[in-house]
């Protein structure tokens, strides 16, 4: 793929076409109380004790979207004290002190879902507790899923989502999974206690979660990491990228003339260009400049919007992966800004 989008002179300059929705933080305070309001205790279980040696692993599970229950995994490093099985809603699990000074929470990929705890090991391995939140109604695509979402079946799915609800902002399935991920975020905090740094980090569409999360909760989150990150600038991506999934909704809307206002109404409220003025967190994203799946332009909308201290890895002959050497940078930095602060 040749570099097909602005140069990057204009990239660093680019900011999103579409408008922010009257009331947008309103309307967003109103989902994440009413998925507050709707949860029940997470709950922790050991999973194949004595297989990831020094290393903790846990099976989650926490109250979502709409009370819906919503699965992870939980790595404790070495040397890590064993947390209570049960939480009850957001304080920690155990005394002040109890739980990590500092945990990272782990969006995945369009498609994926959780996969196993191996495929997380790094970070827990490099002395940052790890909380890894399952994609409800994906998996399967490129790593095993283990949650439906209720609005359209009841567990994992080779699916496509991008045009599920998207009728409406309050039905569509982005909706319920950044509240999803709100949610991720606060459970970990509860499960690390009082004065736990978090971070949030992520991939593509997981890139766009850590962007959104970040944004929906302020200063309880101290570090994002968003590689090229989906859900970014989406009104112009949908009419630029030449591959799915922001395919999908001009596909969808070629067809249902009649829905292409309504439904680009409803992506703007969850563009995380149009989120990103909120966040307060040190950031740092990566960006490949032939990557056809996110163009360039949509992700530095994104990191333009931002105020807070930021950073970009610009890959010029990047695709839409994340080089190994991006992942040292970012060990560094979780150092820098999340156990120094």
């Amino acid at each position: 793929m040749p570099w097909y989008d602005l140069p990057l002179a204009k990239l660093r300059e680019h900011t999103a076409g579409s408008a922010e929705p009257p009331g947008l933080d309103d309307w967003w305070a109103a989902r994440l109380a009413g998925a507050r309001a709707a949860a029940s205790p997470a709950t922790l279980t050991e999973y194949e004790p004595g297989s990831y040696g020094p290393l903790r692993v846990y099976d989650a599970e926490f109250s979502g979207a709409g009370g819906d229950r919503i699965r992870g995994w939980y790595l404790l490093p070495p040397g890590s004290p064993a947390p209570a099985a049960a939480m009850d809603g957001l304080p920690g699990s155990g005394p002040a002190g109890d739980g990590p000074a500092a945990v990272v929470v782990k969006f995945v990929g369009y498609g994926g879902g959780r996969g196993l705890p191996v495929e997380h090991a790094l970070l827990p391995a490099a002395g940052f507790a790890t909380f890894v939140m399952d994609v409800r109604g994906q998996g399967g695509r490129w790593t095993v899923g283990a949650t439906g979402d209720p609005a359209a079946g009841a567990g994992p799915e080779l699916s496509t989502v991008m045009t599920r609800g998207l009728a409406r902002p309050e039905d569509y399935y982005y909706t319920r999974l950044f509240t999803d991920a709100a949610r991720a975020v606060e459970t970990a905090a509860g499960l690390a206690g009082p004065g736990a740094r978090i971070a949030v980090s992520g991939a593509s569409q997981g890139g766009g979660l850590a962007l959104a999360t970040a944004a929906l909760l302020g200063d309880a989150v101290a570090v994002c990491h968003a590689d090229v990150p989906f859900l970014c600038d989406i009104g112009r991506a949908v009419t630029l990228a030449p591959k799915a999934p922001y395919t999908e909704v001009a596909e969808f809307l070629a067809n249902h003339t009649g829905l292409v206002d309504t439904a680009l109404n409803t992506l703007c409220y969850v563009d995380c260009a149009l989120l990103a003025s909120r966040i307060t967190a040190e950031c740092l994203l990566s960006v490949g400049l032939m990557d056809d799946i996110c163009p360039p332009s949509t992700v530095f909308a994104a990191y333009n919007a931002i105020r807070s201290g930021k950073d970009i890895a610009v890959h010029p002959f990047g695709v839409h992966v994340v080089p190994g050497s991006h992942t040292e940078r970012q060990l560094a930095h979780l150092r820098q800004h999340l156990t120094a602060g």
